[in-house]
């Protein structure tokens, strides 16, 4: 996992408005929507816009996320083989970081 790990800081590094954030579940979000994400089960989430996800779930012939027995509609699994590959994942993950760019932000909560 620690591999698989690394190998989402230096896709992210690619991108120069990307921020890796959590601890324990790596994630990167922006304007309050998350964007990929690693599962508990380690493999990484992507999330793409319709057009875009057909065509990565045919191309690399894998499948929307479940997660706590829920389709995640939005969020693609990456093969490992692909994640090993950062110059071939970057256009998925630009996508998707444009995808979330595109979403009215979500509101701030206030700190009591």
């Amino acid at each position: 996992m620690e591999n698989k790990i690394t190998l989402f800081d230096k896709l992210v590094a690619t991108h120069p408005d990307a921020v890796r954030k959590g601890d324990t579940i790596p994630y990167t979000s922006l304007n309050g929507h998350m964007y990929s994400y690693f599962s508990k089960d380690g493999f990484l989430a992507l999330r793409l816009p319709a057009g875009a996800r057909e065509a990565f779930l045919t191309q690399y012939n894998t499948s929307l996320v479940t997660a706590y027995g829920i389709v995640q509609k939005e969020y693609v699994r990456v093969p490992d083989a692909l994640l090993e590959n950062t110059a071939e994942l970057k256009p998925w993950f630009d996508k998707s970081f444009e995808y979330v760019s595109g979403l009215k932000p979500k509101p701030t909560k206030k700190k009591s």
